[in-house]
């Protein structure tokens, strides 16, 4: 038996006093405001300034200042940290509020949601239990159901994630549990020999996030199955219902239907109505990942290529894309309710069975959460829903603008409508080879990009590389789009005269003597 050793005291070595001071309370009040105020001016001064979308600073300089900053230092104090770090990330920030940016899906955000996100930053409220949150689950609660009732859900319900990724596994995730559990009542097999038969149809157009929760809901590797689609990458109804008939046939299960309203790329809204056809008549759950097209369920003018849309079983929104909310702000919108107690789990030092609290925790795949609802209800209240539906509509009414601009371009072609905001299109103007324009899509890119004076995407649409305008700033003019596309087209036309470029595969190593030489001959300047 081991006898116990007396444990000797432990010498005491002065240490300094805690940095109390530096957390927010009612003692630092004062230190509050002025630390907030100071950034809040700082910021609202480089806001006035920016004349480009970011500042063009090389990826090695950047990491430079990055790694010249020792995290291992003794701390500087709270005033010089916020200085040390606007001049580092306020400077070299990508602005979406520059009338340049127009590559991916940000946008400039509301000034009452820019307000609520810093009370809701500083209060810290977690909105996972309601003992954590009190009339911050109620006000959530409340977004949810407006949301819920402009889907056409009458008694819908859902809570706010991180994201239309998030959204969408949540969604796939309570569809699944909805899968084993009728096969459970039938008889059939259990769970694990459930999941490597389920399947999930969607158009090839679906966002990756639909693949990317098949694999992390431990579903098989061929578990989604791409449905044809029409012209404009839609899926087709048609086309649906003969893959549910075929995979039924195959003895596998359609555990869901993901229709999307707004694709990534193109912008188009499936045809909702025709897709709920389907899958009404075949039982089978429909989701539908509206994060881009969100916006429409405000828009006074185009809330019809919604229509159907009530009748899927669960929807995805994302407020900080088309809602212009800083991000994160997204939701899962349920039909039925009883739908999300599916991902419920109880903990008795959490949300214990007999808690009649409302826990939003029941509802969620997150524990702590922030409270981003506050910024939709400042924004709503501020705005109205048609104030942020005029909104809307100014960036589907200026894409339209945009590509009737283009109708008649000698040197540039669009290359597909859209129902939303964005543009796809080309350098191709006539003697161009269709290599040659190929390989100009991520050189153009790449030397604006790296300029700092346009961002512009690219992608590849039906095998053809293309550039990518994604519009959500209702601030910007047709005039400020078509000096983006000048820009595309000056720096295209220099990048032709340097055809021995054309062929290096190490865009990376070219870029910034690109910029440079472009520069000079005025291509990427504004």
């Amino acid at each position: 038996m081991l006898s116990a050793r007396p444990v000797a005291p432990a010498t005491a070595r002065p240490t300094a006093a805690p940095p109390v001071e530096a957390l927010l309370t009612s003692a630092t009040a004062d230190a509050y405001a002025s630390a907030v105020h100071a950034v809040v001016d700082d910021v609202a001064a480089r806001l006035g300034a920016v004349r480009q979308p970011w500042s063009g600073a090389s990826r090695a300089h950047l990491a430079e200042l990055v790694d010249a900053v020792d995290l291992d230092a003794p701390g500087v104090g709270t005033d010089a940290a916020l200085r040390e770090s606007g001049d580092l990330y306020a400077t070299h920030a990508v602005w979406f509020h520059d009338r340049a940016y127009a590559a991916h899906l940000n946008c400039p955000v509301a000034l009452p949601a820019v307000g609520a996100e810093a009370m809701l930053a500083a209060v810290n409220t977690s909105v996972d239990t309601y003992d954590q949150s009190t009339v911050a689950t109620l006000m959530e609660r409340r977004v949810v159901a407006w949301t819920a009732r402009r889907v056409g859900y009458a008694a819908g319900d859902g809570v706010l994630t991180s994201g239309g990724t998030q959204s969408n596994l949540h969604a796939l995730f309570l569809a699944r549990e909805r899968a084993v559990e009728r096969a459970a009542r039938a008889g059939g097999p259990g769970r694990a020999a459930v999941l490597p038969r389920l399947r999930v149809l969607a158009a090839a157009s679906s966002h990756f996030s639909v693949a990317r929760s098949a694999l992390l809901l431990g579903l098989a590797d061929d578990a989604v199955v791409h449905v044809g689609a029409d012209a404009d990458g839609r899926l087709d109804p048609a086309a649906l219902a003969a893959a549910v008939g075929a995979v039924r046939a195959a003895g596998d299960v359609v555990m869901a239907v993901v229709a999307t309203a707004g694709t990534t790329d193109r912008g188009c809204v499936d045809p909702l109505a025709a897709v709920a056809d389907v899958c009404d008549a075949t039982d089978v759950w429909l989701h539908v990942d509206a994060a881009y097209g969100c916006g429409l369920l405000v828009s006074p003018t185009r809330r019809h290529l919604l229509d159907g849309i009530e009748r899927s079983r669960s929807v995805t929104v994302d407020y900080h894309k088309a809602f212009f909310q800083p991000v994160s702000a997204s939701a899962l919108l349920v039909r039925e309710r009883a739908d999300l107690e599916r991902a419920a789990h109880h903990a008795d030092y959490l949300n214990p069975r007999e808690n009649a609290e409302p826990n939003q925790v029941d509802v969620s795949l997150q524990t702590t959460r922030r409270f981003d609802a506050l910024k939709v209800w400042a924004t709503l209240r501020a705005l109205g829903p048609d104030g942020v539906g005029r909104l809307v509509d100014a960036v589907c009414d200026l894409a339209a603008a945009v590509h009737a601009d283009l109708a008649d371009d000698p040197d540039l072609r669009v290359l597909a409508r859209t129902d939303l905001s964005t543009v796809l299109f080309r350098y191709e103007p006539p003697g161009l080879a269709p290599e040659r324009a190929d390989r100009l899509v991520p050189l153009v890119r790449r030397v604006l990009f790296e300029s700092g004076r346009a961002v512009v995407a690219r992608t590849v649409l039906d095998g053809v590389p293309c550039l990518k305008l994604t519009l959500l700033n209702p601030a910007v003019t047709l005039a400020n789009v078509r000096r983006v596309l000048d820009l595309v087209r000056t720096t295209a036309q220099a990048l032709v005269e340097r055809d021995e470029l054309l062929h290096d595969d190490d865009v990376a190593t070219h870029a910034a003597d690109l910029v440079a030489s472009l520069a000079t001959a005025g291509a990427v300047t504004r």
